[in-house]
């Protein structure tokens, strides 16, 4: 393991990463993948909803778990509380959160691949970091009250349930049956189009604070890369679908009161 998580190797993963982050922000205003409700038949074969979210978000909480498990390092405490918020936030998105889904919706076996891919480099980059690459004794027992940390896992929480919140009232716009779209209110999609995306940004900023690491800066490029032109998109087909309705509404794509 120690040959895989050798730290040239996981650097390398990580400026290979942020390139692509850069490369996947600019390409997806372009292209907008179709899963949701931009779902179409022309991005080929696809599954249940239900049944592509628990494939693409469980390898991810399966890798961390063997990684954690397999390393040198497993009993040191720190890094395994840190290792649990990463595994709370993917147990919930594996395991719950396609039970809590509703309507028929389908999603594309490239959008799955390309899914379960990202995670398991997330899962290598934090993984590996955590329990093979940082320095020994970067995080003792008293990481767990240094100010980084707390503030870190501060924000961690905050977004998760903003990210928890906003879903539940998505899942609540329809009644049995109904197809049709309606415009979110409440929470935090009083100032943004996507505030279950913002609460996921959120989520691993304070990661990445709490772990104080390039992998955990990473994962929040990424996490923006991926979801900020999602937002947008989303926003222009509120705009298209519901006119002054929406834009009255003077709600921001991702971030509050910015973008």
């Amino acid at each position: 393991m120690n040959e895989i998580f050798n730290p040239i190797v996981l650097k390398s993963v990580e400026y290979i990463m942020i390139a692509l982050a850069f490369m996947v922000f600019f390409g997806l205003r372009f292209i907008t993948p179709g899963y949701g409700m931009f779902y179409t038949k022309k991005w080929g074969p696809s599954v249940c909803n239900r049944i592509g979210w628990v494939l693409m978000e469980a390898p991810v909480f399966i890798a961390m778990v063997l990684i954690w498990w397999l390393s040198p390092r497993r009993e040191q405490f720190a890094p395994g509380v840190m290792a649990m918020l990463f595994l709370i936030h993917y147990f919930q998105r594996s395991f719950v959160f396609p039970l809590l889904m509703k309507g028929k919706s389908r999603m594309p076996l490239v959008i799955l691949l390309m899914g379960i891919c990202f995670n398991l480099v997330n899962a290598y980059l934090i993984g590996g970091w955590l329990f093979y690459v940082s320095p020994e004794g970067l995080y003792p027992d008293s990481w767990l009250v240094d100010p980084k940390f707390l503030t870190g896992t501060l924000i961690f929480f905050l977004g998760m349930g903003i990210n928890l919140h906003s879903d539940h009232i998505i899942r609540h716009l329809r009644k049995p049956g109904d197809r049709n779209h309606y415009i979110p209110y409440g929470g935090m999609f009083k100032y943004v189009t996507s505030a279950n995306y913002f609460g996921e940004l959120t989520e691993w900023i304070g990661y990445a604070i709490l772990t104080w690491s390039m992998p955990g800066v990473v994962f929040a490029l990424w996490t923006f890369a991926n979801l900020g032109p999602r937002a947008r998109s989303l926003h222009r087909r509120y705009v298209e679908e519901f006119g002054n309705d929406f834009i009255n509404l003077k709600r921001k794509y991702i971030i509050p009161f910015i973008w």
